[in-house]
């Protein structure tokens, strides 16, 4: 078996009149993330994380944010497609490791449903699937509550 990791982060900023969509979950919440798709901070960074392990660029590079057919489009549509992709190679899924990074809303009570909605999409365990929340304690645009961040590392296999 061949295996390897990759790395992946993104940031979007908040603003009014957008919805929040993480891990691929709606959440209430005053502002959300602007982007060309839903903004899916946490998802994005999967991607480029899954896409870095296979040698295969980057999320902008397979959905370009000047193309209107990515235009508001749902993240775990991406996700699966870029798991298809890897699977191109023959790469499978191992496991996701992600950590998000925001002040508000509270993400810990949010987890479990991303966790599931994550593994559901790329066809693994829920338990593969860690994603863990945090804040800048207000410091920087995270801490000022412009923007949110993501990080994610992955496995994959052969």
């Amino acid at each position: 078996m061949k295996i390897r990791v990759g790395f992946g982060y993104d940031v979007h900023q908040l603003v009014e009149g957008r919805d929040l969509w993480l891990g691929g979950v709606k959440l209430q919440h005053s502002k959300g993330l602007l982007g060309h798709s839903d903004a899916d901070v946490l998802i994005h960074a999967i991607c480029d994380a899954l896409l870095g392990a296979a040698n295969m660029r980057d999320i902008g590079y397979h959905f370009p944010d000047n193309s209107a057919d990515y235009k508001g489009i749902d993240s775990k549509i991406l996700l699966k497609e870029v798991v298809k992709l890897i699977g191109t190679k023959g790469y499978r899924v191992g496991n996701v490791d992600a950590t998000v990074c925001a002040e508000r809303p509270k993400l810990n009570p949010h987890i479990p449903a991303m966790q599931q909605v994550l593994a559901e999409v790329m066809g693994v365990d829920a338990d593969d699937v860690s994603i863990k929340a945090t804040t800048t304690e207000k410091l920087g645009f995270t801490g000022r509550e412009e923007g949110i961040s993501a990080f994610a590392t992955v496995l994959i296999e052969k």
